[in-house]
């Protein structure tokens, strides 16, 4: 917690105060609002916060130790401002919200509460309710690398090389129509075999999803036509003529690595590392025993 400033202490101490909460809203790409439960609006450290969502904070607690404290705020939810579609696409996920004690009467007077980061999301009768998770909810999350036989990296990174500009690992296309929910059927990829794409990542680059990235489960063929489904909930769905940009699919196995995008040798997981079954196992009679790698 920041120190207070002598002003604002001082006014806490006396029987009536004019104090609000002032919420700025940090999304991670980049985009930042501001909002108050206080009636109007007011401009603090050069940020405007409006009041037009209605925000209201539940008891907010500060713990020893190293559990997570958590604060809730509820909002209405707003067509010009946070709409439901953006909330369901997941733009305010892992948000940054600081939030501000001040003074209304005197906005210069203010003080930082707490900086935490938006967790869980819950939507219902127009309203919304963000769970507001403190800084410590860092520690739960698994850090360094894990020693399995799948690869640990993102196809196209920098651990793992591919280059996503070779036309063999990248296609385009435009949407047609949807078979079904998040599933449409496309154009543009008919020179690419059935299954090349699954476990890609598929993004949209004209209409109302441009930017925005979308997980393909399968990549089909049927008599619809070159068909991709894709990660339910993803928000706002495209329309027929948007265009998108998808990348091939790894699905992390040291043979697909090997086969499909010959990268074998950045291939970041251990495709030999024995299983349960080897690690117990007894020796048997015509068993292989020259040290060669178990999984091959």
């Amino acid at each position: 917690m920041s120190a207070w400033p002598e002003a604002l202490a001082a006014h806490l101490t006396r029987e009536v105060t004019t104090v609000c909460h002032c919420w700025r809203l940090t999304r991670q790409d980049g985009q930042v609002a501001g909002y108050t439960d206080h009636d109007r609006p007011l401009t603090v450290a050069a940020g405007l916060y409006a009041p037009r969502t209605g925000l209201a904070a539940s008891e907010a607690r500060d713990t020893l130790g190293l559990a997570v404290d958590t604060v809730d705020v509820e909002g209405a939810l707003s067509s010009d401002d946070i709409s439901e579609e953006d909330i369901a696409a997941g733009l305010y996920d892992g948000a940054t919200v600081e939030t501000f004690l001040v003074n209304w009467r005197q906005p210069d007077d203010f003080v930082l509460l707490r900086k935490a980061t938006v967790g869980k999301i819950t939507r219902t009768d127009g309203r919304f309710v963000a769970e507001l998770e403190s800084l410590v909810h860092a520690l739960d999350r698994p850090n360094g690398r894990y020693v399995s036989r799948s690869c640990d990296a993102e196809l196209g990174d920098a651990h793992c090389r591919v280059d996503l500009d070779n036309p063999d690992f990248t296609g385009t296309g435009s949407l047609v129509a949807y078979e079904a929910p998040s599933t449409p059927v496309v154009t543009g990829l008919d020179s690419f075999q059935a299954g090349w794409f699954t476990h890609g990542v598929l993004t949209w680059t004209t209409g109302a999803s441009a930017g925005r990235s979308e997980r393909v489960e399968e990549h089909r063929r049927d008599a619809a036509g070159t068909v991709l489904v894709l990660r339910p909930g993803s928000g706002i769905v495209a329309a027929a003529g948007d265009t998108f940009r998808v990348v091939a699919g790894c699905d992390k196995k040291f043979a697909t690595c090997k086969a499909k995008f010959a990268n074998a040798l950045n291939f970041r997981g251990f495709p030999h590392l024995p299983g349960n079954d080897t690690a117990y196992s007894y020796v048997v009679d015509g068993g292989r025993f020259d040290g060669g790698p178990v999984v091959p």
